[in-house]
């Protein structure tokens, strides 16, 4: 939370915008603020100017400017305290809210014809044996152990089809290579897989084999063999297309 007493106060001349009635003004007096915080004009911790301020910078209205920082909050951009020492302050960046926010948006997109199981687990093969490749180069100590445990975590009884420690796994590989943009690729995608696909109609030999080849790729990251790890990945996702395609919930449309 943000100190009260710390951030100075961004003048208003800083949000200067000529305000078109092409799109609702709210939207776009909403747009300006977060390409300034985006570019880093606005840092969090700051406090934006008083709706008054903001008013008369965009020349809109003070319902317009409350609607477009109720925009801004939504998005998790800026926070509203109340009191004394209160106002809207620009929010610091929190990856595991934006990976939340992007799998929900995902979540709904999956089920529209604009996008459908294809094109996740496209997305997915070119991800994921990449981000293996990277694990195996990358791998400490600490992480080896980290993805032999995902690899043999056992089945959660409050889901009996497999699903969450298979995904579980995924997403261990992704944070094993270091990069916070392979975790904020891949996760979204996992997390709509995984509430997408249903709790039954999976095999318990289909998921010993799927064990069988999280370890094989474990052991490849714990060599530090990319080549192995990468390859192995590859092959492992092509072979699950047909359990997804079988056991998701999809828009058909979409395929």
């Amino acid at each position: 939370m943000p100190s009260p007493d710390a951030p100075e106060r961004v003048p208003a001349a800083a949000a200067r915008l000529r305000v078109q009635r092409i799109r609702p003004a709210y939207r776009q007096v909403a747009d300006e603020l977060r390409r300034q915080i985006i570019a880093g004009l606005l840092p969090a911790g700051h406090r934006l100017p008083s709706e008054p301020e903001l008013s008369q910078a965009f020349g809109v209205s003070r319902g317009t400017v409350r609607e477009a920082l109720r925009v801004l909050a939504s998005q998790h951009l800026i926070e509203t305290l109340r009191g004394v020492h209160g106002g809207s302050f620009v929010a610091a960046p929190d990856p595991a809210r934006i990976v939340e926010d992007i799998g929900g948006a995902l979540g709904v997109l999956v089920m529209t014809p604009r996008l459908g199981l294809d094109d996740l687990l496209e997305a997915r093969l070119l991800l994921e044996p990449a981000a293996a490749r990277l694990a195996a180069e990358r791998a400490d100590a600490q992480t080896v152990e980290a993805v032999r445990a995902a690899a043999v975590a056992p089945r959660d009884p409050r889901d009996p089809s497999g699903f969450v420690p298979h995904l579980d796994f995924h997403t261990t590989i992704l944070m094993a290579t270091g990069n916070l943009m392979f975790t904020m690729m891949g996760q979204p995608v996992s997390d709509v897989l995984r509430t997408r696909t249903e709790r039954a109609g999976v095999e318990r030999s289909e998921w010993d084999r799927v064990d069988e080849r999280h370890l094989e790729i474990a052991e490849h990251i714990a060599r530090g063999d990319g080549d192995a790890a990468e390859q192995a990945m590859r092959e492992h996702l092509t072979a699950l297309r047909p359990l997804y395609q079988r056991t998701g919930r999809w828009n058909t449309e979409s395929e």
